[in-house]
């Protein structure tokens, strides 16, 4: 495993000296490579170890995709991952030798030795906004952060593109009126589905916005090795979100008790395995935690398999790519089973699963949000576990939409590094 090179952390800035001191000069910065032609890229609300591996998976297909289009223009990249420090859980599992790591907090976001001076070194930033979170539902706090992040990197001089994500929803002022100045402000806005793509056109009509898809579509994994004629490999990624508040998500479906009578039948079943696989672990916040729910469950259905925790989004896909059928409540749990082929049903509580798997890739294998009655989601869960070499065909076909969308985003990558490169 390659290191990591986390930055000192940065002094507390005091009274109103400390902050003229801090925003002196934000207007007049001059960005120039180094004469090696190293381009220093800050990566913000990414993770090196989130205990949600969604966030990880965005992480290193961003990181993919941001050393392919530097080498295609000549540039070395060396990258830096602004990184929301509660958000960690244990040690890093997204190194390289390329990679510095810089933990936002509220000091750090304000004292000049931290996050202003950090904009100092930097030639550019890519903000995935932690792929859901330029937004207003997840409170004050957070969009305070994800917003102030742009808003001095703006001041500084320093071009940030929107790297592709859920933008919004956006309800309400000032929410509205500070996420338009920011995406008219970027470099460019990239969304991630059409209804994000709408959201940017309407509120901030002026930005320059185009349409890609979620880079962890090229999150790296290993298949596992499959023994010919062994069981039915089945998982299911339960929620802990869903599991303890499906219902401040208008989830009309009885959650718990879907999942509990899925994994009923298939573990009654000959030749079926049933696998419970946790995509989030949090020891923060108790409810998002996939791995307790998971734990009950291996106590209910002592048949089933509980997988292990994972150390990294890769070590999961390649996991979840030994799954003959998924069920699972995560959206990147479903991103890795689709980019591995795996015929997989999301449990598709919010527009981030129906905005891709619907808009995008006309994969209608959803349990949307209303519609369905927990009978009638039960219903459609055992259809298409028993249709399932029929959503691999379409997956095959859906992955050809996949890779046209997520080269728009590499040309855009391109476009702002040379950009950089000729300045």
């Amino acid at each position: 495993m390659l290191s990591i090179y986390p930055t000192n952390t940065p002094g507390t800035l005091h009274g109103k000296e400390g902050r003229k001191q801090a925003l002196t000069g934000l207007q007049a910065r001059s960005v120039k490579l180094s004469t090696s032609g190293e381009i220093a890229i800050g990566l913000a609300w990414h993770s090196t170890a989130a205990g949600n591996l969604g966030v990880g998976a965005l992480t290193v297909g961003n990181l993919i995709a941001a050393r392919s289009a530097a080498a295609a223009v000549g540039l070395r990249p060396r990258f830096t991952i602004i990184q929301p420090v509660t958000d960690v859980a244990g040690g890093a599992n997204i190194v390289g030798d390329d990679v510095d790591v810089f933990n936002v907090t509220g000091k750090s976001m304000i004292s000049p030795s931290g996050y202003l001076k950090l904009l100092g070194r930097l030639d550019c930033i890519l903000d995935i906004g932690a792929g859901d979170s330029f937004a207003d539902i997840y409170g004050g706090k957070r969009f305070t952060y994800i917003y102030g992040t742009k808003l001095l990197a703006n001041l500084r001089g320093v071009p940030v593109i929107l790297s592709p994500q859920t933008i919004g929803p956006f309800t309400r002022q000032p929410y509205r009126l500070l996420a338009r100045q920011a995406m008219e402000a970027a470099d460019c806005v990239v969304a991630r589905d059409p209804q994000s793509l709408k959201a940017v056109h309407d509120l901030a009509p002026s930005a320059r916005a185009i349409q890609s898809v979620d880079v962890a579509f090229r999150l790296p994994f290993t298949p596992p090795h499959r023994e010919p004629g062994g069981p039915v490999e089945v998982g299911v990624n339960v929620s802990g979100l869903l599991f303890h508040a499906r219902k401040e998500f208008g989830l009309q479906a009885d959650y718990p008790d879907l999942m509990r009578r899925f994994i009923r039948e298939l573990t009654s079943r000959p030749g079926v395995r049933v696998h419970l696989i946790c995509h989030v672990t949090s020891t923060r916040v108790q409810g998002d935690d996939d791995g307790q729910v998971a734990d009950s469950l291996a106590e209910e259905f002592p048949s089933a398999i509980r997988a292990p925790n994972f150390p990294g989004p890769s070590e999961a896909k390649s996991y979840i790519a030994g799954m003959d059928f998924l069920v699972a409540g995560r959206m990147h749990a479903c991103i890795a089973a689709y980019s591995a082929g795996v015929p997989v049903v999301p449990i598709a509580y919010s527009r981030k699963f129906s905005g891709l798997f619907g808009d995008v890739l006309g994969y209608s294998h959803q349990v949307p949000v209303a519609g369905l009655s927990t009978d009638e989601a039960y219903a459609f869960l055992m259809e298409r576990f028993d249709a399932r070499a029929e959503l691999s065909q379409e997956i095959r076909k859906g992955m050809g939409v996949v890779d046209a969308l997520l080269d728009a985003y590499d040309a855009e990558l391109r476009r702002l590094f040379l950009k950089v490169k000729g300045r």
